[in-house]
C-alpha cells in the first residue's frame, strides 16, 4: 500500500486560520441557503430538519478526511495530485477534468442564483437578471487575479457578512414560527426525508477547496483541522437553525417560490428585511466565487505543469504565486457555460446536474485514494474508509446525472491513449535511428538489446514527462 506518512508539510504560504477559516465557510454555506431549505421542506415537511442531521453527520468523515490529507501534505493540484499518487495519472486526469471543466459549471448558476434575489428584492425586472450576474461574476476574478493573499481578506469579509446577514433573517422570522407547522413531522414518510438528504448533500459540498490552496497556509498542520472544524459547526449550525425557522414560519408554503430566503425575510420586516436578503445573495454569490476561483486557477496552473493542460498554463503555481494564466482559461469556461445558459432562457438545471454529478466522482475517486495513502489504522484512514462508503451511496444517489462526469472521464483516457500511440511512435523511432547508426550497411549488431534498453528508457523518459 502506498503510503504519504513520512513526506513532510513545510509552511510556505501566508493564509492563516482566519482567512482559511472564511474560505472554508463561504465554499460550504454558499448557494445552498439561497434555495435549499425551502425546496428540502417542501419534499420532507418537518422532517427535513432530520436530513440536516444527518447530512451534518454524513460530512463529518468527509470534512476530516480532506483536512488530513491538505494538512500533512500541501499540494496545489489537491484532490487531483493525490489521486495521481494513489490511482495513478489517468485517474487524476478524470479529477482535474471534473473540477476543472465539470465544477466550474457551477459558478454562472451561482451568479443567476444571486441575480434572481437581487432582482426580486429590489423589484426590477426580471430581464436585468443576465446584467446582474454579470456583476456578479467579474469581481472574483478581479480579486484573485491581485493573488491570494487579497482574496483571502476579501472572503474574510464577505463570510462575516454572510453570517450576520443569516442571523438578522432568522431574528426577523422567528416570531413567525408556529408549533403546527411542525405537525404532522413526516408528511412524505421517509422517502422525502431521502430526497431532503440528496439536496442537503449538494448544499454541504466545497470541504475540498482546502487541499488545492493548502500550500498557501502559514501552518498547515494547526490552520486547516482548525478552520474544517469551525466551518462544520457554523455551517451545521446555520443550515439546521435556518431550516427549522423555514418550517416553522412558512409551514406548507415552504418551496413554493423561487426565493424562500427572501420570503422568510418578509415576514418580519417587508422593507428592510427584503433589502437584506438582496445583500445576501450577492455577498453568497460573491464569496462563493471567490473561494472557489482560487482552488481552479491554482489547480489548472498544476494541471499544466504535470502536463495534463499546455504547459504554460503552469504559470504561477509555486507556492506564493498568482497563477492568472490558469485564471484566464478559467474565466474562457465560465463565459462558455454563461453563454449556454443565455442562450437556454437561464435554464439552471443542467448546469446544476454538470455541477453536482462532478462533484460526485471527484469525491468518490478522492476517498479511493485516501483509503491507499494515508497510513492503515490511523484516525484519518478511518475517516476515509467511512467517507468512501458513504460517496458510494452518493453516486447511487446521482446515477441519473453521471453523463457529463463520464464524458470528460472519456476525454481524460482518450489523452491517455494518445499519449501512449505518441510514446510507442517515439521509442520505435528511437530504436530505427540506432540501428542505423550502428549498422548503417543493415548488419545485425551483436549489441541490438542495449539499443532496445536505450529504447525503453527514452519511452519511460517521455512517460515520466507525460505522466
Amino acid at each position: 500500500m502506498t503510503s504519504l506518512d513520512a513526506v513532510p508539510a513545510a509552511p510556505r504560504g501566508r493564509l492563516g486560520v482566519v482567512q482559511g477559516t472564511a474560505l472554508y465557510i463561504a465554499s460550504v454555506l454558499g448557494t445552498g441557503l439561497l434555495v435549499l431549505p425551502g425546496l428540502a421542506a417542501h419534499e420532507a415537511g418537518p422532517a427535513s430538519i432530520v436530513a440536516v442531521l444527518a447530512v451534518i453527520a454524513l460530512s463529518i468523515p468527509l470534512a476530516g478526511t480532506f483536512a488530513v490529507l491538505a494538512a500533512r501534505y500541501p499540494d496545489p493540484g489537491g484532490v487531483a495530485s493525490y489521486v495521481r499518487r494513489a490511482l495513478g495519472g489517468t485517474a487524476a486526469r478524470m479529477t482535474g477534468y471534473w473540477f476543472l471543466f465539470g465544477v466550474c459549471a457551477g459558478a454562472p448558476v451561482v451568479a443567476v442564483l444571486g441575480a434572481e434575489y437581487v432582482v426580486a428584492a429590489a423589484s426590477i425586472d426580471r430581464s436585468m437578471v443576465p446584467v446582474i450576474a454579470l456583476a456578479i461574476l467579474v469581481p472574483p476574478f478581479a480579486a484573485n487575479a491581485f493573488g491570494v493573499r487579497v482574496a483571502g481578506w476579501v472572503q474574510f469579509v464577505l463570510t462575516a457578512l454572510l453570517l450576520a446577514v443569516v442571523v438578522g433573517v432568522v431574528s426577523l422570522a422567528a416570531p413567525a414560527v408556529e408549533p403546527q407547522n411542525f405537525a404532522p413531522f413526516l408528511p412524505h414518510g421517509w422517502a422525502g426525508v431521502g430526497t431532503a438528504i440528496s439536496l442537503f448533500v449538494w448544499a454541504f459540498a466545497g470541504w475540498e477547496v482546502g487541499t488545492h490552496i493548502s500550500g498557501e497556509f502559514r501552518d498547515p498542520r494547526r490552520a486547516i483541522p482548525i478552520g474544517t472544524a469551525i466551518a462544520l459547526v457554523v455551517t451545521g449550525v446555520c443550515y439546521l437553525v435556518l431550516q427549522i425557522i423555514t418550517v416553522g414560519a412558512l409551514g406548507d408554503s415552504a418551496g413554493d417560490g423561487a426565493v424562500p430566503l427572501l420570503e422568510l425575510a418578509r415576514l418580519g420586516s417587508p422593507g428592510f428585511g427584503a433589502a437584506a436578503v438582496g445583500a445576501i445573495a450577492a455577498i453568497v454569490a460573491l464569496g462563493v466565487m471567490n473561494a472557489y476561483l482560487a482552488a481552479f486557477s491554482k489547480l489548472g496552473a498544476s494541471l499544466a505543469l504535470n502536463g495534463d493542460l499546455p504547459r504554460w498554463l503552469s504559470a504561477g503555481v509555486e507556492s506564493g504565486g498568482v497563477p492568472r494564466r490558469a485564471l484566464g482559461l478559467t474565466g474562457l469556461v465560465v463565459a462558455l457555460y454563461f453563454s449556454l445558459m443565455l442562450w437556454s432562457g437561464l435554464e439552471l438545471t443542467p448546469f446544476i446536474l454538470v455541477h453536482t454529478s462532478s462533484m460526485v466522482a471527484i469525491y468518490a475517486v478522492g476517498m479511493v485514494a485516501a483509503v491507499r495513502l494515508l497510513r492503515r489504522g490511523t484516525a484519518g484512514w478511518w475517516m476515509a474508509v467511512i467517507a468512501a462508503v458513504l460517496c458510494a451511496g452518493m453516486l447511487v444517489l446521482a446515477i441519473g446525472s453521471l453523463l457529463p462526469a463520464a464524458l470528460l472521464a472519456t476525454a481524460a483516457i482518450g489523452v491517455t491513449v494518445v499519449r501512449g500511440i505518441r510514446r510507442t511512435a517515439t521509442a520505435r523511432a528511437l530504436q530505427q535511428t540506432g540501428a542505423r547508426q550502428v549498422s548503417p550497411r543493415g548488419a545485425v549488431p551483436d549489441a541490438a538489446p542495449a539499443h532496445a534498453s536505450t529504447s525503453d528508457a527514452a519511452a519511460s523518459e517521455v512517460d515520466v514527462v507525460v505522466d
